[in-house]
């Protein structure tokens, strides 16, 4: 524990119902029990950009062009001719989860400094922000580190732009594969937030919650309830 001066967070699936977003834009598309297998789409999807991110570094319009399209002909199913960037054409409109705006309000006017350390591009997640309701003080994007999380190359931007050392941070995110395994070895402190209750194996994040509305309090807490000066 000890002073906190940032808070580094994930953006979509953390901060915004990525889930939600995905399985809403490729539901019609899906047949007419698509909804009920919402958390199922989800998961294989994930799966399934992770491994094309994993191929080589491609604009993120384009891992969620090729991810989908992978999960579709899993389905059995395809996009009609020119929705094939259905998926990022989609993305602005995905909502924050309820209590995400109310947070950040609150960290903010506690005197944290906020970072988004995200797996997109810059036109994407700049079409997001106004939605969060509060403006981050640094946003790292893939187009920026040139690589997926979980490659250090986010944290390595960070760094290098703010100067903060990762004593001072805490690492906020829903993945323990993207966020939690990578943070917490170069030496975060980290807060898992857990929106399904999933087993937390193979990590070992500092705090766990089941949503973020409990956070300002949780880093409080791990910061001694001081600032850094």
């Amino acid at each position: 524990m000890g002073p906190v001066e940032w808070l580094t967070f994930d953006c979509y699936g953390t901060l915004i119902d990525w889930e939600r977003g995905v399985a809403d834009a490729l539901a019609p598309f899906l047949g007419p029990d698509a909804a009920s297998r919402r958390r199922t789409l989800a998961v294989r999807y994930i799966e399934i950009e992770a491994q094309v991110e994993h191929e080589a570094y491609r604009r993120y319009r384009d891992v969620l062009a090729e991810a989908g399209a992978r999960l579709m002909r899993e389905l059995g199913h395809s996009l009609p001719p020119g929705r094939e960037r259905l998926l990022a054409d989609s993305l602005p409109d995905w909502r924050p989860f309820p209590e995400v705006p109310a947070v950040l309000h609150r960290l903010r006017d506690a005197g944290y400094r906020i970072a988004i350390l995200s797996n997109v591009d810059r036109d994407l997640i700049a079409a997001s922000i106004p939605r969060l309701r509060v403006t981050p003080d640094l946003i790292v994007t893939a187009e920026d580190s040139r690589s997926y999380k979980p490659d250090p190359g986010h944290w390595t931007t960070f760094q290098l732009r703010s100067g903060a050392a990762p004593q001072r941070t805490i690492h906020v995110g829903a993945s323990l594969y993207h966020d939690m395994v990578p943070a917490g070895a170069l030496g975060y402190r980290t807060v898992y937030v857990n929106r399904h209750g999933a087993p937390v194996g193979g990590a070992a994040p500092t705090r766990v919650l089941a949503d973020l509305a409990a956070l300002p309090d949780t880093v409080d807490e791990m910061a001694g309830a001081h600032r850094a000066p």
